[in-house]
């Protein structure tokens, strides 16, 4: 019996200054007619017309009919890029035609002229919504499958995308790929995306689309440092405010895909998706496999977008607070070597100088005297802490602050107790065990007895201690990730089991934070996010470097889940020596912390300290809750951002010298985001005393440091910057004068 397919129609979303148009037309799988730009009201005759308008034109040596590209792209059309949905039965059943037969919307229905009663243009009615979820369902009888696609317009204008296969035949389905891609318009021919390593997360790099895929690929079982991040296609040129930009991020914190492709066509998309290992995923009879969600961003240049993700982000009811704790981390302090009076003692200065949460780094368990031995013997070590953590615990909350420690729950050493009563828990393929990396071998948390017992050992410690906060770290990639003996692919299980697990451990434990950390930033997603509290940006502090770190980071995620800690004096990652002052401005922009033995600063720095902390403490509502602006500067030795208040009364920005210039002045420097008709007042933030350099702008003087203009001239003019020495920086306020 033919299956009967869903009634003709087209759904319009609008949110925000974004506008999605569906078309769900001759039973085919939904496709995207518009993204971007919001349209306005439109009537079910308009959605007609542009579909037309915008349906591929037949071509010489195509195919003889036209249709538009689903989301989930499919082979039968003859789209011969990549297609979405990739399996068979034993090379049978490769290339499904789907038939949509199903729908269900839910979210804020909008009424419109003509836009929901009755047909029109064609019969093709057209529903308009405001923030949504479409879901629609669709079957192919032949290859015996059966697909789910929801499309949701989130807060923010952030359009988000997720697909369900179902296995409807009698023997196994192997899924090898399962991807969903958004069209693009063809005046987007420009790549931004990101590299990186340990130490330099987050590397930007642009390069032209040409007929082809540009496929990026994570293989590191986890997010990875070079990981794309964030995949932007846009208008050659396009910076922070100008420019029209396409963006799509896989949130996914195991193997993934991002891609822009191009064919000969001239169709461009961009999309991605979970990257599956060979016979990873054998779809039993009735068993299902849902994909990570897919989510996508529109604007006018790159801030627009990166605030889209904010605003979806801080919209989510789990969402931290904008008062967040200043966090001081042991681990450069003191790394191994772990001294109850040493500790006792930085958590007294800590507090001196306004730290409220203390957190404990690696060692304190089993073994755990370097990095070679300890990890998954989760249990206090009585070498070192013969009265368990209660001493260093009672102290720190006696001085008002909360308490953190820090766990690698996916990790195991081989010289542990754990990994000598299991050794079939270590992931591993084949007869070998992985390639060593930090000498530490992964966890297999896909296990379930591996999985209870990872479990019941964190649980015990939080019923334990009044711990607050857990350091989340993740140290290795997972290579020949396999379970034992046969070596069956456990990536997709192990990401599973983590998500698992982080969300049990918080729901058991009222009102416990997580932080990511992953050998620094090498996970950060929105996979991971969705659980987490923040993320670790890189184990580099030094705030040269952290300037490009963080100004790249908050692409994707606002700057109150970002961990960025004053560094030491020397940094301990590339050895250069920095002025507190620099040190401070820089980590200002995110969740503050401090990774530095402040037991050794002097006085006048520990008062400069206090001083910083105190100064974040009054404006982290605005810090950590305003919009994000970063500065298009022709000259690339001034990096400038800053956060602007969502009803733009206040400001404050920051201008930094990361390179010495070829020229002595570097030119006027545009303040933007701020309301073009309001007058404001801009003056230097003077913390430890004035920046060292031999000359300040003309406004800017010893008996009068501000000057008055309004939004529009600060904006489109701009002032002229103090002559700062290469890595320093200056913090300016923008205060109202009305």
């Amino acid at each position: 019996m033919p299956v009967e397919p869903l009634p003709d129609q087209r759904i319009l979303l609008r949110a925000e200054d974004t506008s999605v148009l569906i078309d769900l037309t001759a039973g085919r799988l939904p496709a995207i007619v518009h993204w971007g730009s919001e349209l306005g009201e439109l009537t079910a005759a308009d959605a007609a017309g542009l579909a037309a308008a915008t349906m591929p034109s037949p071509h010489a040596n195509g195919t003889d009919q036209v249709s538009r590209l689903a989301v989930l792209p499919e082979h039968h059309t003859g789209w011969t890029g990549r297609p979405g949905l990739s399996g068979s039965r034993r090379g049978v059943g490769w290339s499904p035609k789907f038939t949509t037969t199903g729908l269900t919307i839910s979210g804020e229905r909008h009424e419109g002229p003509e836009s929901v009663e009755g047909p029109a243009a064609g019969g093709v009615p057209l529903a308009t919504y405001g923030v949504a979820s479409v879901e629609t369902a669709a079957v192919d009888e032949l290859s015996q499958l059966g697909l789910t696609i929801r499309i949701e317009l989130l807060s923010g204008g952030v359009v988000r995308m997720q697909a369900t296969v179902i296995n409807n035949g009698a023997d196994d389905y192997q899924l090898d790929d399962l991807v969903l891609a958004l069209p693009v318009p063809a005046q987007a021919r420009e790549i931004l995306d990101f590299a990186g390593r340990w130490g330099k997360e987050r590397t930007p790099q642009r390069q032209p689309l040409g007929v082809g895929t540009h496929l990026r690929e994570g293989r590191h079982g986890r997010t990875g440092a070079d990981a794309a991040t964030v995949l932007h296609l846009g208008t050659p040129g396009f910076g922070f405010a100008d420019g029209e930009v396409w963006a799509v991020h896989t949130g996914w914190s195991g193997n993934h895909t991002h891609y822009a492709e191009r064919v000969y066509t001239g169709e461009q998309v961009i999309g991605g998706g979970e990257l599956l290992l060979p016979g990873e995923l054998i779809l039993k009879p009735e068993q299902s496999y849902t994909s990570p969600w897919i989510y996508a961003g529109h604007g006018i240049g790159l801030d627009a977008v990166a605030r889209r993700f904010h605003r979806y982000l801080r919209s989510r009811p789990q969402h931290v607070d904008a008062d967040r704790p200043v966090t001081l981390n042991v681990w450069e302090a003191v790394y191994f070597d772990h001294s109850l009076p040493k500790l006792i003692e930085l958590a007294e200065r800590a507090a001196e100088v306004g730290v409220e949460r203390y957190v404990l780094d690696d060692g304190w368990f089993g073994g755990r005297r370097n990095d070679q031995a300890g990890l998954g013997d989760w249990t206090v070590s009585t070498d070192v802490w013969p009265n368990g953590l209660h001493p260093l615990v009672d102290k720190v909350k006696e001085l008002g602050m909360q308490f953190g420690l820090w766990f690698e729950p996916e990790m195991i050493n081989l010289d542990s107790e754990v990994a000598r009563a299991h050794p079939e828990w270590v992931m591993a393929t084949g007869d070998r065990l992985p390639v060593e990396a930090r000498h530490q071998q992964v966890i297999n948390l896909g296990i379930p007895e591996c999985y209870a017992y990872v479990k019941d050992a964190i649980s015990r410690l939080l019923d334990t201690y009044a711990i607050d906060y857990i350091k989340w770290d993740h140290n290795r990639d997972l290579i020949d990730a396999g379970t034992q003996p046969g070596g069956v692919p456990g990536v997709h299980d192990q990401t599973l089991a983590t998500y698992r697990l982080i969300d049990e451990l918080k729901a058991e434990h009222s009102g416990l934070e997580i932080e990511s950390c992953s050998s620094g930033g090498a996970r950060v997603d929105l996979g991971i996010l969705q659980r987490t509290d923040r993320v670790w940006v890189s184990d580099c502090i030094d705030p040269l470097d952290r300037q490009q770190m963080s100004r790249w980071t908050t692409q994707l995620i606002p700057p109150e889940l970002m961990g960025s800690h004053i560094a030491s004096e020397r940094s301990h990652t590339t050895g250069r020596r920095h002025d507190l002052s620099f040190r401070a401005a820089t980590a200002l922009w995110g969740h503050l912390g401090i990774e530095w033995d402040i037991t050794g600063a002097n006085d006048d720095q520990r008062a400069e300290l206090k001083a910083w902390l105190d100064f974040f403490k009054a404006e982290r509502g605005l810090l950590l809750r305003g919009d994000l602006v970063r500065i298009d500067h022709p000259d690339p030795a001034l990096m400038g951002h800053g956060v602007v208040a969502a009803d733009r009364s206040r400001a404050l920005y920051s201008l930094a010298m990361v390179d010495r210039s070829e020229v002595n002045g570097i030119g006027l420097v545009r303040l933007p985001g701020l309301d073009p008709d309001r007058r404001y007042r801009v003056s230097p933030v003077i913390i430890g005393g004035w920046p060292q350099t031999r000359f300040l702008p003309s406004w800017w003087s010893a008996d009068r440091p501000y000057v008055d203009l309004t939004g529009a001239a600060l904006a489109r003019v701009g002032i002229q910057p103090p002559d700062l020495p290469v890595e320093h920086a200056v913090i300016l306020r923008v205060d109202p004068l009305d």
